[in-house]
This record gives structure tokens, C-alpha cells and sequence, in this order.
């Protein structure tokens, strides 16, 4: 087994721990619970790594919908890949209106007729030019019925983008 598959294995393991851990803290609110946590599972790598977690209720039908999700990488890793590989992601949210649609849609506005109905978002035809573009580079998916939905491994990393993206 090289280094590196030694290394994604030992990360693997890690993240498996993470993932079946308790979903509450168990340390007093406002300590670094889950920095302390992820350095602890990232032991030995020198160049440490980066962590996402949340656990998300959203409005909908039947008492709405949650959503528990996870993710981490190490740096080295990150740093070595093609950032170019996900310009399209961060294009795709780089208009006003396309994230006004992302969040009515999280909202429970699933259809093309309900977000069209919406003040100050254009055309139907510009409306289904932005959804289309949303929907290429992942961030939504057809419900079918013209109705769309945030896949359930993007809602999470979405509203971490968001928190990134606001001042300091």
C-alpha cells in the first residue's frame, strides 16, 4: 500500500468515526468541539485538513425536511487539485437572481410556476435560463413536473458557501 493510500484510508476510517459520533456537542458551547475533534482525527497529517459539517430543518410538506451532512478534506490534498475542476459550482452562484431562486426554492417553491409568480425575476424564458444553469453545475435537479429540488448533498455545502461568502 503506497503512503497516500495509507493516508486516504486512515482519513476514510476517520471520517466514518466522525459521521457515527453523537450528533449533539458534548462540550460547553462555545469551545472549538469541532476543530478540536477534527484535529484529533487528522492525527499525523502534517498539513492538516478542513471540515464542514451541518444539521439543517427546512419548511416543507409533512413538518418539512432535515438534512445531516459532513465533509472533509486535507489540505494537501486540496491545494493539489484543479480548482478549475469546480469554476462552474461558483459560477453558478454568482448572479443575485440564481441564488434568489436557490433559496426559494430550500424554501419549498418547487415549481417553475411558483417562482415565476415571485416580484422582480423576469421572464418565464430567464427564469428557466437560470434554472438550467443551477441545475448543469449541480446545485439543483429536476423533481420532474417542472419542479426542482437542492439535491440532498448540496444543501448543507450550499449554506456553508453562503457563510464563507459574508464579511468578516
Amino acid at each position: 500500500m503506497t503512503d497516500l493510500e495509507r493516508r486516504v484510508a486512515e482519513l476514510e476510517r476517520r471520517l466514518d468515526a466522525l459521521e457515527s459520533g453523537p450528533a449533539a456537542p458534548t462540550v460547553a458551547p462555545g469551545t472549538f468541539w469541532a476543530l478540536e475533534g477534527l484535529k484529533e482525527q487528522l492525527g499525523d497529517v502534517a498539513s492538516g485538513g478542513v471540515l464542514f459539517t451541518g444539521a439543517v430543518r427546512l419548511p416543507g410538506a409533512e413538518g418539512g425536511r432535515e438534512y445531516e451532512w459532513q465533509y472533509g478534506a486535507v489540505t494537501d490534498e486540496l491545494l493539489a487539485s484543479d480548482w478549475a475542476d469546480v469554476a462552474e459550482a461558483f459560477a453558478a452562484l454568482g448572479h443575485g437572481l440564481r441564488l434568489r431562486l436557490l433559496r426559494e426554492v430550500l424554501g419549498g417553491r418547487t415549481s417553475a410556476t411558483e417562482l415565476a409568480e415571485l416580484d422582480d425575476v423576469g421572464t418565464s424564458g430567464q427564469i428557466y435560463h437560470h434554472l438550467r444553469q443551477l441545475t448543469a453545475a449541480g446545485w439543483l435537479r429536476s423533481a420532474g413536473r417542472g419542479r426542482y429540488e437542492v439535491p440532498a448533498g448540496r444543501v448543507v455545502p450550499l449554506l456553508v458557501a453562503l457563510t464563507a461568502a459574508r464579511p468578516a
